[in-house]
């Protein structure tokens, strides 16, 4: 059994994959985030774990003893969709409280997640600068971006890995995945093999799923939901941009940053068509086989038949970082609006790809243990 310390837990992506795998067992977390803390309460029985809200406040000595540490330190700092001011920002600081619990503790093992863009952030002096630090202690390391659409997931979500072993030997086997950046790992894209109506449409069990409906079971289901850009000249994506925290903002500036869902149903009504950006009261468009709105001297009348957008659910945007729709249910219950049930899931990580490093590290343990490494 390999005991693991979740930091900056978010809503328990480490943990629902470790669950799932079976092999370990979680002896604390830490997460400053309010309501993440009431998600992670309603997931996960946390009775007799050791939680720490503020990674900065804790006596890193008088932790409990582990195996592992996991955890995401908050990459704000280093996106490339916030100001890029690393180490110049506290939350980039945070990478180094992440250190000091190794150098405290010195489990065997660590796994850190961040965005990819800390390679390359100040001509990659940050990423070294990290990695010295770590290597002083002993780790030997291994890192690799990796996609979620690599594995099974329709969402185009690249994440930096990063895997310390306390030993002599690379840990490179935990990260050993095919594919550039386990971009063909996995299923492959979405093929339609019978077309039809929504609902009817089948499609090969080889392929990645497409977007699920709120009523729909877990993933690996099949809607007839295509994904879109949420954006001006929108295209139609295999798999979703990269979840967000805002991910309610509906359309953005910046391109491609959000996908929207494009439902392609049967005919329907619209009434002043012309007006797409003029207030109108009602409805301006009726559901399939509805009856044409009653005609005036003033209204145009029309058929849209060339599909809807809509934005994502917050139900759909969990399921796309690897959660189950019960998992989701659970939150929800607790009256969490929609905004932070955007917001746990944007900061999340995603569940399958840590399922399948989860995959390699016990196997790498246990020949670990039979002497196979030092």
């Amino acid at each position: 059994m390999i005991r693991y310390f979740e930091s900056f837990a978010g809503i328990g992506a480490f943990r629902s994959a470790f669950e799932k795998m079976g092999g370990f067992e979680c002896v604390g977390w830490c997460e400053i985030d309010r309501y993440a803390q009431k998600a992670y309460r309603a997931l996960y029985d946390t009775g007799g774990e050791k939680f720490y809200e503020d990674i900065t406040k804790i006596d890193y000595g008088g932790m409990p003893d582990f195996d592992l540490l996991v955890g995401g330190p908050c990459c704000q700092s280093f996106s490339v969709a916030g100001r890029r001011l690393a180490f110049a920002d506290d939350r980039g600081n945070l990478f180094f409280n992440y250190i000091q619990i190794l150098e405290a503790k010195r489990p065997r093992y660590f796994i850190a997640e961040n965005v990819p863009n800390l390679l390359g952030i100040s001509q990659g002096e940050c990423y070294r600068i990290i990695l010295e630090k770590i290597s002083e202690l002993g780790y030997r390391m291994c890192w690799r971006v990796l996609n979620s659409s690599g594995f099974g997931i329709p969402q185009s979500r690249r994440r930096l890995f990063l895997v310390g072993y306390l030993g002599d030997r690379c840990p490179a086997e935990i990260l050993a995945f095919g594919g550039n950046d386990a971009e063909n790992c996995g299923k492959g894209k979405t093929e339609q093999l019978i077309g039809g109506s929504q609902g009817s449409r089948v499609y090969s069990a080889n392929g990645i799923a497409v977007t699920q409906c709120s009523g729909s079971g877990g993933m690996g289901g099949k809607t007839g939901l295509y994904f879109i850009d949420c954006n001006p000249s929108p295209q139609m994506t295999d798999a979703a941009r990269c979840i967000t925290a805002r991910q309610n903002s509906g359309i953005s500036h910046h391109r491609g940053e959000h996908s929207a869902v494009f439902v392609d149903d049967a005919p329907r009504a619209i009434l002043n068509p012309f007006k797409e950006h003029t207030r109108q009261n009602g409805r301006r468009i009726k559901e399939p086989n509805e009856p044409m709105f009653t005609l005036t001297v003033t209204d145009r009348h029309g058929i849209v038949h060339r599909g809807r957008i809509r934005r994502l659910m917050p139900v759909e945007c969990w399921k796309l970082q690897g959660f189950r729709k019960d998992q989701f249910e659970k939150v929800a219950a607790t009256g969490m609006s929609d905004a932070q049930l955007y917001k746990q899931a944007g900061n999340s990580i995603t569940v399958a790809v840590v399922e399948a490093i989860a995959r390699n590290l016990l196997k790498f343990d246990e020949e670990a243990s039979r002497g196979k490494y030092h």
